[in-house]
């Protein structure tokens, strides 16, 4: 596929403010691992080969396990997710498509037993910025596959 536009050439200021949110969220105090997962999931759902191809080579230089990539999309029947990590999950499925059921409140009341307050606002910036990002990449066709990760931590 033809990129249709670089959009961080074409509005650097836009980009700019996108990359603040998520140098937030990357410093925010949760999970690198944790927060890779939910990318990645949201990815998944939302079609994104290069949020995907991204994610995933951030998750490995991060010390994520190949297995738990691979399953990620099955999360539900996979044994290798801690309980905080399987809220994350739920919460990232639940805020990626929001307009099909929206958020309940026993899916509020999982997440709140292992998020606090301000750790649920952080990982729904997470959302909020990788569903973003996301939909520059599929809408502009970002070329997928050269991305090289560097190290969050």
């Amino acid at each position: 596929m033809t990129q249709r536009i670089d959009y961080g050439r074409s509005a650097p200021a836009a980009v700019q403010a996108m990359a603040a949110l998520q140098r937030y969220t990357n410093e925010s105090g949760l999970e690198p691992l944790l927060l890779e997962l939910i990318k990645m999931r949201a990815s998944q759902l939302n079609g994104c080969a290069y949020c995907l191809d991204m994610h995933s080579k951030d998750a490995r230089a991060e010390g994520e396990t190949e297995q738990r990539i691979y399953v990620l999309s099955a999360w539900r029947e996979a044994p290798f997710y801690t309980p905080r990590e399987r809220a994350a999950l739920a919460w990232t499925e639940a805020v990626t498509r929001i307009g099909d059921a929206g958020v309940s409140d026993e899916l509020f009341a999982e997440a709140r037993a292992h998020f606090s307050e301000k750790e649920l606002v952080d990982l729904t910036m997470a959302l909020i910025a990788i569903n973003g990002w996301n939909r520059l990449s599929i809408g502009f066709r970002t070329p997928v596959g050269t991305y090289q990760p560097k190290r969050h931590s």
